[in-house]
């Protein structure tokens, strides 16, 4: 069994991850994990989740909360916050990557199901998460949130409309919530990790060699730097490709 980080920075932390069962999500449970934190995993497969816990206590030494479910259904967010309220008081660091890319076709082509259900994954999703775990976040000494978005948000692309549509509001929903807690201990980060060997990636670039793309698990440094970093406002993305260890924590 592999100890936990020598200094776990977030020992004591407790952090919840949404999309927690692949790709970038998995491997910031994994790093926060292994960091110190106690993690709250959420996402849809159970199977998944009992998979990433395994790996989490060889890492760490430490099991993690497993919470199968459907972020798309906004009450079970608002029990989970009222569950973490219960359970720990408060939360210390959200890391929301859960998102679905959605039909990639034109525009026009679009039928409405598939719409909705991006919409209601990627954007009101992240609503109904913002206002569970507000005052949880505003209960913690130093509450930090970590949202994904995307580049697709300033490079709009053919076929990217409902995934690129929806991680735009979501990008002006976090700042606006960000520009409201200025005054709180609470700060906000809004993550751009480029493309990644996910299986997301792989569904909208299916020609791409996956090989040439940056492994998910390197933007774990990162993320565990971002919650312990004293942000400002998020008034521009963090790009995962221009950063660069020790660059957050003062920023």
């Amino acid at each position: 069994m592999s100890a936990p980080l020598s200094d776990a920075p977030l020992a004591g932390k407790f952090a919840l991850v949404t999309g927690a069962s692949r790709g970038i999500g998995r491997e910031c449970a994994l790093a926060l994990a292994k960091a110190g934190a106690h993690v709250v995993a959420v996402a849809r497969t159970q199977g998944a989740l009992e998979e990433l816990d395994d790996e989490i206590r060889q890492a760490s030494g430490q099991s993690a909360t497993l919470v199968p479910m459907d972020i798309a259904e906004g009450d079970g967010l608002d029990q989970l916050g009222l569950a973490i309220h219960q359970r720990f008081g408060h939360l210390d660091i959200l890391v929301h990557a859960a998102a679905i890319l959605g039909p990639m076709t034109p525009v026009a082509h679009i039928e409405p199901k598939h719409w909705d259900r991006v919409v209601a994954v990627n954007l009101t999703a992240t609503y109904r998460l913002i206002r569970s775990t507000e005052p949880l976040l505003r209960a913690a000494p130093k509450g930090r949130a970590i949202v994904f978005s995307t580049g697709r948000v300033a490079r709009p692309k053919a076929f990217w409309g409902p995934y690129g549509a929806t991680k735009a509001g979501l990008e002006n929903l976090v700042r606006t919530w960000a520009d409201e807690l200025e005054q709180t201990n609470v700060r906000i980060a809004l993550v751009d990790p480029g493309a990644m060997r996910t299986k997301m990636r792989a569904e909208a670039m299916p020609g791409e060699d996956p090989e040439t793309l940056p492994d998910p698990a390197e933007i774990g440094p990162m993320v565990v730097e971002l919650a312990q970093a004293d942000l400002g406002l998020p008034n521009v993305n963090v790009l995962f490709s221009e950063w660069k260890s020790g660059t957050l924590v003062s920023a």
